[in-house]
């Protein structure tokens, strides 16, 4: 899942990750740790493009130049 780039964890993060992964229902652990990767990703895209919409914003209404 990782294509061949290789992450280092250490044992007990990577161990609790395996139990959560189990208790998720994941197929592995490479596919849970994805998953939760994508997600906090997505929260930083989001957290810019509010940031640069509320930019436009401002500047439609003359706060910033």
């Amino acid at each position: 899942m990782f294509s061949g780039g290789k992450i280092k964890l250490d044992r007990d993060l990577l161990a609790r990750a395996e139990r959560a992964s189990k208790a998720a229902g994941y197929a592995s652990v490479e596919e849970f740790v994805a998953h939760v990767l994508e997600r906090e990703l997505d929260k930083f895209d989001k957290g810019a493009a509010d940031e640069e919409e509320i930019r436009k914003r401002m500047q439609g209404l003359g706060y910033i130049a």
